[in-house]
């Protein structure tokens, strides 16, 4: 190969990572045998940005989730507005990742609209206990809905639930978990799941910028936390945990600092009608 040529392929494989960068560090990882969340482990969470060297705003991020909502630094605002949701039924498939199982929608599942940007619900997937606290205090199991935009940006809404009443949604997926338990990077058919029917219950939530959870821990992340604690029964924390690690390790990265970040919690006006 010639100069001219070589010089032509380095510059087609430099202008190929350039615009396929964005797009790649912007997933989670499916498989998540490399990192732990045990923290006195060599890979655990205070060592995620020393395994890869794409890993590495795990440490280096000012950005970092998950962070304790606390009540001191946030800003109250009506001026976020409602929680734009439009989710239809889809087809689905769940996926024992390691330290999670992930509900992965197949075709379009509907979207949510952030400040005029529309994001594509993706996945589902479960953390326990809480990643977000609030005032300190964490609860017993976090849903995450990962969104994505056209251009590779991320918005995710958490919804945190405690001891309570089943969750309608889990008591649905139970069988599926029993049946991945054992299993893991397989993917089974669970049908048409309607993400409509995972209930909010409130009108009020958290929203600042942060990263995902785990990683590449990309940051630059639209969080949405809802207010409201919803329930789930002990069983149903008991199927999950069993499912994907044998009910001892939590999955739930520690609290990262606020930094000089903003905290918003959206309350409507009284005269809004929602």
């Amino acid at each position: 190969m010639d100069n001219k040529s070589l010089r032509f392929s380095s510059i087609l494989i430099a202008l190929i990572i350039v615009f396929y960068a964005p797009f790649a560090i912007a997933q989670e990882v499916d498989d998540e045998s490399e990192f732990t969340y045990d923290v006195n482990s060599p890979n655990g969470p205070d060592h995620w940005g020393e395994i890869h060297p794409e890993w590495s705003m795990c440490n280096q991020g000012d950005l970092q989730s998950p962070i304790d909502l606390t009540h001191k630094r946030v800003q109250t605002t009506s001026n976020l507005g409602r929680l734009d949701r439009d989710y239809k039924p889809a087809n689905s498939t769940l996926i024992n990742r390691g330290h999670d199982m992930m509900l992965r929608f197949v075709g379009g599942a509907g979207h949510i609209h952030i400040n005029g940007t529309e994001y594509q619900l993706n996945q589902l997937h479960w953390h326990t206990p809480t990643e977000h606290t609030i005032n300190g205090r964490r609860f017993n199991l976090e849903l995450h809905m990962v969104h994505e935009s056209t251009n590779g940006k991320i918005a995710v809404v958490g919804i945190m639930y405690k001891i309570g009443r089943p969750n309608s949604l889990l008591s649905m997926m139970e069988p599926f978990f029993k049946a991945l338990a054992s299993t893991r990077d397989v993917e089974k058919s669970v049908g048409i799941i309607d993400p409509r029917k995972i209930k909010i219950g409130s009108r009020k939530y958290y929203r600042y910028i942060g990263s995902l959870t785990t990683p590449p821990c990309y940051q630059n992340v639209i969080w949405t936390i809802v207010k409201k604690v919803r329930t789930i029964s002990r069983a149903q924390v008991h199927a999950i945990r069993k499912a994907v690690h044998d009910e001892a390790e939590a999955n739930a990265r520690p609290i990262q600092p606020l930094n000089n970040r903003w905290l918003k919690l959206y309350r409507p006006d009284d005269h809004q009608n929602y």
